[in-house]
């Protein structure tokens, strides 16, 4: 909890940071990458550095954690930094590293804020920055110990032992462990972290949902070749140049947005390639034969870029109570109960004690879960997850999401 001075001056400083947050992140990046040139290359993506999405996310932490310390203290932001831990833990993250962080954060605030960067002002946001950092060390290095490894050694060989082209952009890696070491437990909706060595050098990583895990040995990740301005580094590397009995770096499974284990009601949302957590979720329900009454909702441009739709409909034939709804933005071509058009629930039954998942695009998922508020779900029920940073569905993005 931030203390009683530390809040007043956190509450009346909020508004120019919040406003010059895009400069201090802008020269905290600069700062950083010019002293550790090897995080830049090895370690964050450089796809979302160039386009501002990383900056964005990380001004967006910062800003809804110390939001929520001030105005809704009796709530902890679980999920908010629960979603960081994962994907920090999912890249190796240490401890150490909020150190370096710390510096050159707190470097580019002087430099933006000069004299208005009190010492008490420092010192109110410095205690912010611990908290959150300090939680969020708790949090990985609990990760890593449930998953029996030492603290940010997640990095093991895979060899490739099958692959099968979905759609034209998109295909699916069957990977198995090349040391012959114990397999990593995983829970549906989990990703695992791919790194990959790039032609300059660059040691590049990238994040893929597990879509499946047959006999509990392989793992398989579906990949979509990213095109246009810019092209993805990795998903087209692996496109190029994986080829089965190649050997692959990788990571073990994490990822806070995973299928619960309750009787009520579930909803499986995804457009796009977001389809590869829910149809995980989707084969561990079909495998278990559960008796939950399941609604499968899927949005997509077109039969041919829709991946997984001959495994969608053998999957919800294996639940009693599964129904399927699918959104064709330009059908190419006749398949049962298609629509035409964007997501649309309604008309769909959707109980109140619905538990949602949400993937794919942001836009989709604002327009779903506004849908399902509608329908009197409550927002602690709808989870989500984002392919990239995380830049938030809704504000304040704590409250919603405290547990």
């Amino acid at each position: 909890m931030l203390s009683e001075q530390s809040a007043g001056v956190v509450r009346a400083t909020l508004p120019i940071i919040a406003e010059t947050i895009d400069q201090i992140t802008l020269a905290f990046y600069q700062r950083m990458f010019s002293a550790h040139p090897e995080l830049l290359r090895d370690l964050f993506n450089r796809g979302n550095q160039a386009n501002g999405t990383q900056s964005r996310a990380l001004a967006g932490s910062i800003a809804a954690f110390a939001s929520m310390l001030i105005d809704y203290p009796e709530h902890r932001p679980d999920q908010l930094l629960d979603r960081i831990a994962h994907k920090h833990a999912s890249l190796g993250v240490t401890a150490e590293q909020y150190t370096i962080v710390h510096r050159h954060l707190f470097a580019a605030i002087a430099k933006v804020l000069g004299d208005s960067l009190t010492d008490e002002v420092a010192a109110a946001w410095n205690e912010v920055y611990w908290l959150m950092a300090g939680a969020l060390i708790a949090r990985e290095s609990r990760l890593y110990a449930l998953t029996g490894i030492a603290d940010g050694d997640v990095w093991r060989p895979w060899r490739v032992v099958g692959r099968i082209e979905e759609t034209s952009d998109v295909a699916t890696f069957m990977l198995r462990p090349a040391d012959r070491g114990p397999i990593p437990p995983f829970q549906p909706g989990q990703y695992i972290s791919v790194q990959v060595e790039l032609p300059d050098g660059a040691r590049q990583i990238r994040q893929y949902s597990l879509s499946c895990a047959p006999d509990g040995t392989d793992r398989w990740i579906a990949v979509k070749r990213v095109t246009g301005a810019p092209e993805g580094e990795v998903s087209n590397w692996l496109h190029a140049n994986i080829r089965e009995d190649d050997v692959l770096s990788v990571s073990a499974p994490f990822g806070d947005v995973v299928l619960d284990d309750e009787d009520c009601p579930v909803l499986l949302a995804s457009a796009g390639i977001g389809c590869t957590p829910m149809i995980s979720m989707l084969a561990h329900l079909a495998a278990v034969g559960t008796t939950r009454p399941v609604t499968v909702v899927h949005g997509d441009h077109s039969e041919r870029t829709h991946a997984f739709r001959s495994d969608l409909g053998l999957l919800t034939e294996k639940i009693p109570q599964a129904a399927t709804h699918v959104w064709y933005e330009n059908p190419q071509g006749p398949w049962p109960a298609v629509r035409t058009g964007l997501v649309d629930l309604s008309g769909i039954e959707i109980p109140e004690d619905t538990r949602a998942y949400l993937c794919g695009p942001v836009p989709f998922m604002r327009s779903v879960r506004a849908q399902l508020l509608q329908y009197g779900v409550p927002a602690s029920r709808i989870h989500y997850e984002v392919f990239g940073p995380d830049l938030g569905l809704d504000l304040p993005a704590g409250v919603d999401a405290a547990r």
